[in-house]
C-alpha cells in the first residue's frame, strides 16, 4: 500500500468509529447527544462535512434514526449512533429499516441501566441487539469490537455487510471502548471512499429519481393480504444465508484446553490476560471472543462439542447472564457453562476472574 494512503494516529474509541465511518463512505449522520458517546457524534460534527456529507443533530433519538431511513432510501451510506436508552428510543425506526430493507450502520455505546441508569460501562444491551429489539420477526447483523483499531475495521465492514445484504448493522461497543485511546492506522479516502464508489452506485432498489426507469417503492408498510408473510419468508431466508456466511470470532488455546473463558467487547481484553495468567500457572486455559453476536459463532462451540467430554466454559459479562444464554443453546447441554458479571457499572477484575476459574477447574 501507498504510505502516503495511511497513517497513524492516537485516538478514543469514539472517534475511530467517526473516522471509520467516513473512510467506509460515509455521507449521512444523524444523532442526538448522550454520554458515554458524545466525541462520536462531535467528530462526525466536525469531520463528515469536510468529507462531502451531511451532518445533523436531530431533535431526538427518534428523529434521528428515521432521518437515517430517509438518506439509506437514497442509497446514501448512512447511520446513527447513541448509547442505551437513546439506542431503545431508536428500535421502532431500526424496525422498519429491516422490513424496508435499507442499509444502515447503528453504534451503540452501552453504558448501565436499567432505565436511564449512570454513565458507566455495561453490556446488558446484549438481548436488545441479538434479540432484535423492535417489534416483527427481523435481525440486524452485530459486531462487537474490542480494541481501538478493530473499532475502526469493523465500521469499514459494517457498511459492506449492510450494503451486501440490505439490512440494519449494529455496533456493540461500551463506554470503555468509547473513551479509551489507542494507536490505530487510519487509511485515506483514495484507499477506501474512492475504491467503493462504483459499488455504492450500483443500488437498483434505491429511490434516486425515475426518469430511466420504472418507480422503485421503498416501504415498511405492507395490507394487502399475504404481502408481508412472503416478506417475512424473504427475510428468514436471508437470516439464514448470514448465519451460515458471517460467523465470526477469535479463539486461543483451545487444543488442549481444559477451560475456556468465553467473552466479547471490553471484557475480552480482560478475560485474555487471565486465561495467560492462568496457562502461566500450568491451566490448561482456551479463549472464545465472539465478534458477532448475531450471528452468534455457535460453529466454534459445536466443534469443541465433538471432542467429547472435559471441557468447562466460563462466560464472563458486564452483566447478569445475557450471551450466556447464546453460550448454552451452543453446547446444547453437552459441558458444565459457569457465570460471572458484575452489572450497573460494575467491571469484573482479574482476580474475580481467576478465582471463579480455578472454582470451576476443581469442581
Amino acid at each position: 500500500m501507498n504510505n502516503r494512503a495511511i497513517k497513524k494516529v492516537l485516538m478514543s474509541g469514539n472517534e475511530a468509529i467517526a473516522q471509520g465511518a467516513i473512510d467506509a463512505g460515509c455521507r449521512f449522520y444523524a444523532g442526538y447527544p448522550i454520554t458515554p458517546q458524545n466525541e462520536l457524534t462531535a467528530y462526525m460534527a466536525e469531520h463528515l462535512p469536510e468529507a462531502g456529507g451531511v451532518f445533523i443533530q436531530a431533535e431526538s433519538e427518534i428523529s434521528a434514526v428515521n432521518m437515517v431511513y430517509g438518506a439509506a432510501a437514497t442509497g446514501a451510506r448512512a447511520m446513527t449512533s447513541s448509547s442505551s436508552p437513546g439506542i431503545s428510543l431508536k428500535q421502532e425506526g431500526i424496525s422498519f429499516l429491516a422490513c424496508a430493507e435499507l442499509p444502515a450502520v447503528i453504534v451503540n455505546i452501552m453504558r448501565a441501566g436499567p432505565g436511564l441508569g449512570n454513565v458507566w460501562p455495561a453490556q446488558s444491551d446484549y438481548f436488545q441487539a441479538t434479540r432484535s429489539g423492535g417489534h416483527g420477526d427481523y435481525h440486524s447483523i452485530v459486531l462487537a469490537p474490542h480494541s481501538v483499531p478493530e473499532a475502526y475495521m469493523l465500521m469499514l465492514k459494517a457498511f459492506d455487510l449492510a450494503d451486501k445484504y440490505r439490512t440494519p448493522v449494529i455496533i456493540l461497543g461500551d463506554g470503555i471502548l468509547g473513551q479509551m485511546m489507542e494507536p490505530l492506522i487510519v487509511h485515506s479516502p483514495q484507499s477506501t471512499v474512492h475504491r467503493k464508489k462504483s459499488r455504492l452506485s450500483t443500488k437498483k432498489w434505491a429511490l434516486s429519481g425515475c426518469k430511466d426507469r420504472e418507480p422503485n417503492i421503498v416501504t415498511s408498510f405492507r395490507l394487502k393480504e399475504g404481502d408481508l408473510e412472503q416478506l417475512n419468508l424473504a427475510l428468514q431466508r436471508k437470516y439464514k444465508l448470514i448465519q451460515a456466511r458471517q460467523q465470526r470470532y477469535e479463539g486461543a488455546f483451545l487444543e488442549d484446553a481444559q477451560i475456556i473463558l468465553v467473552a466479547y467487547g471490553s471484557m475480552a481484553r480482560i478475560a485474555r490476560t487471565v486465561v495467560q495468567k492462568l496457562r502461566d500457572k500450568g491451566r490448561k486455559a482456551g479463549f472464545i471472543r465472539p465478534i458477532t453476536l448475531w450471528p452468534f459463532p455457535d460453529n466454534i462451540f459445536k466443534h469443541l462439542s465433538a471432542k467429547g467430554k472435559g471441557l468447562k466454559f466460563l462466560v464472563i459479562e458486564m452483566s447478569y447472564g445475557q450471551m450466556l444464554e447464546d453460550v448454552q443453546l451452543a453446547l446444547a447441554g453437552k459441558f458444565p457453562v459457569k457465570f460471572f458479571g458484575r452489572a450497573g457499572g460494575g467491571v469484573p477484575t482479574e482476580e474475580e476472574i481467576i478465582k471463579s476459574s480455578l472454582s470451576l477447574l476443581s469442581s
